[in-house]
Order: C-alpha cells, then sequence, then structure tokens
C-alpha cells in the first residue's frame, strides 16, 4: 500500500502526534548513529519533546564534551569573521570624512551647473568641477560607445539573415525556371538572373 504524501503542518491529535514523535526521534537517533559509524562523524542531537522531556545522542564522547568542543569552534570562526569585517575607527572615519567632503563637492557643483551666473567659484572650485564634467562625459561616451556596438552587432546579424535569405530566394528563382544555363553564363550571355538582382539586393 502507497503512503499519501504527509502534510508538514502540526498534528492536532495528541495520540497522533505522540505516535509520531517517537517513531521519528527512532528514526533520526538511528540514522545519525550510522552517519557517525559510516563517515566517523562526531554527531551530537537535542532534542525537548512538548511535555519538556530531554533526549540527546553523543555519537562519540559526551554531549558536554560536543557542546564545549562546539562553543570552541563557533567562536573562533565568529572572532575570524570580526577580524575581517572589523576595521579601525580611524580608517572608518578617514572613510567617512572622504565621502562627505565628495558629496558636498557634487552638490557644489550641481548646485554651480544650474545657476547662470556663478560669482563665489573659487579657482580651486572651478578646477574641481572641470574634473568632475571630465569624468562624466567620459562616462556618457563609454555608454554611447556600448550602445553603439550592441547596435551594430544587431544590423551584422539582420545582415546574415537578409543575406541569407537571398541566397535562398535565388535557388528558388533558379529551381521553379530552370533557364540557368552554365555553358551560357561560361559564354558571357548575360543569366535572367542578373535582372532579380535589383530586387534581391539588400
Amino acid at each position: 500500500m502507497v503512503r499519501g504524501k504527509v502534510q508538514m503542518k502540526r498534528i492536532e491529535n495528541l495520540a497522533h502526534r505522540q505516535v509520531t514523535f517517537c517513531k521519528r526521534r527512532g528514526g533520526l537517533l538511528k540514522k545519525a548513529k550510522e552517519l557517525s559509524v559510516l563517515c566517523d562523524a562526531d554527531i551530537g542531537i537535542v532534542i525537548f519533546s512538548t511535555h519538556g522531556k530531554l533526549y540527546e545522542l553523543a555519537t562519540k564522547g559526551t554531549m558536554q564534551g560536543l557542546m564545549e568542543r562546539y562553543m570552541e569552534t563557533s567562536g573562533a570562526v565568529m572572532e575570524r569573521r570580526e577580524t575581517k569585517v572589523r576595521k579601525p575607527a580611524s580608517e572608518l572615519e578617514k572613510e567617512i570624512s572622504m565621502l562627505k567632503e565628495e558629496i558636498q563637492q557634487i552638490e557644489k557643483d550641481v548646485r554651480y551647473m544650474f545657476e547662470e551666473r556663478p560669482r563665489d567659484m573659487t579657482w580651486d572650485d572651478l578646477h574641481a568641477l572641470e574634473r568632475h564634467l571630465e569624468l562624466w562625459i567620459n562616462h556618457i561616451r563609454a555608454t554611447k560607445m556600448q550602445i553603439l556596438l550592441q547596435e551594430t552587432q544587431l544590423l551584422k546579424k539582420k545582415e546574415g539573415i537578409l543575406k541569407a535569405a537571398n541566397v535562398f530566394l535565388r535557388e528558388k528563382i533558379v529551381e521553379q525556371t530552370g533557364i540557368f544555363d552554365m555553358y551560357s553564363v561560361a559564354a558571357g550571355i548575360p543569366c535572367p538572373l542578373t535582372i532579380q538582382n535589383e530586387i534581391f539586393h539588400f
């Protein structure tokens, strides 16, 4: 008899829930022991039932030993992660200061660009504005070149499709008319297909 798919939700019937808990707990512990034996792994499982009863399994040694090992390992991993992420306060302050200056300069540049005659600009302000304008122009040019390359590739694909269609149509005309004569071509007599070149030339 094929069992139906079990819905993953809380079993409302208390008796059924208790039976399922006992069966699945036993299966889980059995699989953990098998995994430990087959793969020489240290496994620790802690289970609290609905009534608060504790079930535990330590395949090698004691649960206390496994917990201490876990705390040491997880603490070392977290410390390594924090060391990678953490930066000295001086570096963070310096980075924040640089970002603030950059934001202020950008706001000033935008204000100068939209004013008709900015009179309070110094030589340094003008130089900074010029530098930013050059960067923006370079960015715009790079974007334009990327768009042009994409359009060129698209046109090349269309050209290839049209050439293939041209060849296909010429072959069809030759098959249907049957007037293509190799000897006539060799003798220099113009082929009737040359009349069609104007139609199928893209």
